[in-house]
């Protein structure tokens, strides 16, 4: 089954806080909690339960361990999720060293860059000549990709990653991705975003005119 991405979006915040009381030493939740810990309402929390049959007790709650587990299967995060990025410049390799995809049982195994000076090694990291790829990612069955180069080469790569066999690309290059409707593409566009949050502060400050 396939749902849209703010759904998705909300079963990872839901996993989070669901984290956050089980560290507390919580054993229940409900529904109304799990809600006002994400921000929503406790009926859309149901109604994104019901989509994959998960209910809950009127009384009872849902039971934070068994409620974990199947969000855990729903987000994939039940197995760990091997991961490359193309292009190993200054955020390339930002996420390269990033600790904080280990915990989430998400794994950078290999950086490609065509650049020599960039090859060899980060860390314990193989950095890869992009022609190199196919063959990679073939032999460690990887399916998600991460691209981190100039909008000028992000297309050429997003075409080696597809043919490669990747089925899901995270693109930080600021421009749009052409690929077959198979394979799933999300943009961070890090500049359009920020410039977003600027506006957004100008307005809120700027002084009305008299």
């Amino acid at each position: 089954m396939v749902v849209n991405k703010k759904i998705i979006s909300r079963f990872s915040q839901y996993r989070k806080a669901l984290i956050r009381f089980q560290e507390l030493g919580m054993v229940k939740v409900f529904s109304d909690t799990l809600a006002e810990a994400v921000g929503v309402t406790s009926a859309q929390v149901r109604k994104d339960f019901s989509l994959y049959g998960i209910s809950g007790n009127k009384r009872g709650g849902y039971q934070i361990n068994g409620l974990l587990d199947e969000l855990q299967a729903i987000l994939g995060k039940d197995k760990i999720q091997k991961v490359i990025v193309s292009g190993c410049g200054n955020i390339g390799r930002a996420l390269i060293r990033y600790t904080g995809f280990e915990p989430e049982r998400i794994q950078i195994v290999a950086g490609f860059d065509d650049d020599p000076s960039k090859q060899g090694r980060i860390d314990a990291l193989p950095i890869l000549p992009l022609d190199a790829m196919k063959d990679f990612v073939s032999r460690n069955r990887i399916q998600i990709g991460i691209i981190a180069v100039p909008d000028s080469a992000a297309q050429p790569v997003c075409d080696t990653m597809v043919a490669a066999g990747i089925r899901g690309i995270l693109n930080f290059a600021p421009i749009r991705l052409k690929a077959p409707d198979e394979v799933v593409i999300n943009n961070v566009y890090l500049q359009m975003e920020l410039e977003n949050v600027i506006y957004f502060v100008n307005a809120l400050t700027k002084k009305p005119r008299r």
